[in-house]
């Protein structure tokens, strides 16, 4: 999910610089390993205290900059981390966007029994503790954040895409959207900003002949569209989503999720996704499409590559 000041990196010379945090065990790590391997000079667990003498060695017109910054180093302070902020922000010489990681807390706790690691902030104590004194530390900078990704059914595949789409390194010709299916049963996508619920659509699963099949296949496309409501619907639904994309553009957003969603996440989500996406290529919009539980598998089924492990 990303929150409002969410924009595309501006032209002008001005050096793109990126300050990532966010709860421990919420992909920290493997973000900053992405920035980096995208251009981005990184540099994880700085000190508040060296980040301004860090950033004033860049004079605007070098290698764009990541910095990690952890709740666990010495001088960590919420109120030090705002104030350091807002003046980067006010620098005209630098872009500057704060990220923060996020997650579910039962999927925190997972992830550090499965590594076997302490929490940080909680080293004689449950891990639960640690994740809600983090929590609470860091409720003001989340507030705070450009944009805010939640990890917690993400695979690194997944991350990578919305970091990709949130920081580019060149100018975006055009609004970027990425159009996935999903199933009800598994939970919604949290990255999505806008989802659509085709449910009320003949299901395919019913007909022994087409379960096995998936919304890519012709006769599982031909079974959904023969439905008396799927031509009005699908009227209605790019009718709503055209005029949305010039004023997206306009507020400055350079990436949009739209999840399209079903019982099962093969039949039914998946022949409508597809067709929205090609809809959108036929008005020359970039995008992008995935069909999560065909892709996957589900995120709660084996082979799913986890985002991050407790350290980062």
């Amino acid at each position: 999910m990303s929150a409002p000041r969410d924009r595309p990196v501006e032209a002008g010379g001005r050096r793109p610089l990126v300050l990532v945090t966010g709860l421990s065990g919420a992909g920290h790590s493997t973000a900053l390993k992405v920035l980096e391997d995208r251009g981005y000079e990184a540099v994880d667990n700085l000190r508040l205290s060296l980040i301004p003498i860090l950033v004033a060695q860049a004079d605007g017109r070098g290698r764009p900059l990541a910095i990690g910054i952890d709740s666990r180093t010495r001088d960590f302070d919420a109120d030090t981390l705002v104030a350091r902020l807002e003046v980067f922000r006010h620098d005209r010489a630098y872009d500057t966007r704060l990220l923060f990681l996020d997650c579910n807390d039962e999927v925190l706790q997972r992830r550090f029994t499965e590594t076997r690691r302490r929490h940080p902030l909680a080293v004689d104590q449950p891990v639960s503790t640690g994740i809600a004194r983090e929590r609470a530390l860091l409720s003001q900078v989340r507030e705070r954040a450009d944009v805010i990704i939640d990890t917690s059914e993400l695979s690194i595949h997944d991350l990578r895409r919305l970091l990709v789409g949130y920081f580019p390194l060149e100018a975006a010709p055009d609004l970027m959207v990425f159009v996935t299916s999903f199933s009800f049963k598994r939970g919604l996508p949290r990255e999505a900003d806008l989802v659509f619920d085709v449910r009320f659509l003949t299901n395919p699963h019913w007909d022994p002949a087409l379960r096995p099949l998936d919304g890519r296949d012709d006769a599982v496309a031909a079974r959904v569209e023969s439905d008396r409501d799927f031509a009005l619907f699908f009227e209605r639904l790019t009718q709503l989503i055209g005029p949305l994309l010039p004023r997206y553009r306009q507020e400055g957003k350079s990436y949009l999720t739209i999840a399209v969603g079903c019982s099962g996440g093969r039949h039914r989500s998946v022949f409508v996704a597809e067709r929205l996406a090609q809809w959108l290529r036929d008005q020359t919009v970039p995008v992008g499409l995935s069909h999560r539980e065909l892709d996957t598998g589900g995120p709660h089924r084996a082979g799913r590559a986890p985002v991050a492990d407790a350290r980062g």
